[in-house]
């Protein structure tokens, strides 16, 4: 076996890893962002905690063929690039099409979700949602208020007296 075929194949695996440890995944199109837009790109990928990588194509689609994934089937034409959302579902979209907003040569181009596929629609939706914190926040706040409206209840009770 030649060492090109075993390094591509330890590509692989690597990529196969990734995927089975994503919660989201989001592969697009990067061609003709400059190195600066990439270089910001990568910036809020890490502080996000998002990993952000690219890979050739066959390499790709052969983990993803591997992991018997399926609908990805024609996806894989022109350069892309991969972002794997370790923490949460929301990073890795949230982060890519945010910043699609300003770099407008970068595409999304489908993703996984928790090993499903997922297509642009779905990852744009989910980008839209706020995040992991807000959401505990406002769910917090509902938890309370009936709580909290009885105590201020109450307390006005005992002021009238």
């Amino acid at each position: 076996m030649s060492a090109e075929l075993e390094k591509k194949k330890q590509v692989v695996e690597e990529i196969k890893q990734k995927i089975k440890s994503s919660k989201s995944i989001v592969f697009a199109d990067y061609s003709g962002i400059n190195v600066l837009q990439d270089t910001a790109l990568r910036v809020s990928c890490r502080k996000a905690g998002v990993d952000y990588k690219v890979y050739k194509n066959r390499l790709i689609a052969k983990a993803l063929e591997e992991l018997n994934i399926k609908g990805f089937e024609n996806k894989f034409e022109g350069n892309t690039s991969v972002a794997f959302g370790y923490t949460d579902e929301v990073a890795a979209p949230k982060t890519i099409s945010d910043t699609a907003k300003t770099v407008e040569k970068l595409k999304v181009k489908f993703g996984l979700l928790n090993g499903v596929f997922a297509d642009e629609k779905q990852l744009n939706v989910l980008a839209t949602l706020p995040s992991r914190e807000t959401l505990i926040a406002q769910l917090l706040g509902v938890l309370t208020a009936p709580i909290s409206q009885l105590a201020r209840t109450l307390d006005a009770i005992t002021q009238k007296n």
